[in-house]
């Protein structure tokens, strides 16, 4: 579980002015979409939950599955052994071949042989990447490298998922693989999906977070944020809660 704890971040000492403020949520066994507007705020949170920036001032925890709770701030290397992230526009190393990809990836998580082994062929199944496993990062489809992306993430099993809108390119067929993928996933794990797509949060989430200028003006499931906004559907309670 991730828990963020009255989180803000402003990015110069010298100004007044809060990329995100105040915020608190957790991120639970399941799918929570963090949604909002570009520049809402969403990345300045998921950046912070996998230690790329610190906060200003509040907390970020990770609660592991045997019960221990460790600090995002003061024990990096403990929490991001627990988060899988893929971000927006993520690199690829373009001349490795899937198969080296996913070796280096393990070896950078600490896995040993044998539970590489055995975790490598979960994800090749998963992610459908068995056709490519011996050709080039570089040359493969952009629906191709996401799946790369994704197995990259699973490989080492981590116990909590962060996606940063991870569909964005994507063709229809595509969007619906990942979909699925994203729920089998999530029947294990926490799962954060960060999207300013109302689709994606219809298909997916089984609780929205809504950010809107850094600050959280609503949560809740897509039916409990219908009824407090008294709309017809998510997408007119998310025009009354952001004014867009």
């Amino acid at each position: 579980m991730i828990e963020i704890v009255n989180f803000s971040k402003k990015y110069s000492k010298k100004s007044d002015y809060f990329a995100v403020e105040n915020v608190s949520f957790k991120v639970e066994k399941g799918i929570t979409c963090l949604l909002g507007l570009n520049g809402a705020g969403k990345s300045t949170i998921l950046k912070a939950i996998c230690s790329l920036h610190y906060p200003t001032s509040g907390n970020i925890f990770i609660h592991s599955n045997d019960g221990k709770i460790f600090d995002c701030n003061a024990e990096s290397d403990k929490t991001n052994a627990l988060i899988g992230y893929i971000p927006e526009n993520a690199n690829l190393p373009e001349n490795l071949t899937v198969s080296e990809f996913l070796y280096f990836s393990s070896k950078v998580h600490g896995l040993d042989s044998s539970l590489f082994k055995e975790n490598f062929q979960r994800v090749v199944n998963d992610c459908q990447i068995e056709s490519v496993l011996d050709k080039k990062i570089g040359i493969l489809s952009k629906g191709f490298k996401q799946r790369v992306l994704f197995a990259q993430v699973l490989i080492h099993n981590p116990e909590n998922l962060i996606f940063d809108e991870s569909v964005n390119g994507l063709d229809p067929a595509q969007i619906i693989h990942f979909r699925n993928l994203i729920k089998k996933i999530s029947l294990e794990k926490s799962v954060l999906v960060s999207t300013h797509l109302m689709q994606e949060v219809h298909s997916l989430a089984d609780r929205i977070v809504i950010i809107h200028k850094g600050k959280i003006v609503s949560s809740g499931t897509e039916q409990e944020i219908i009824n407090k906004t008294s709309s017809e559907n998510i997408e007119t309670a998310f025009i009354k809660l952001t004014d867009f």
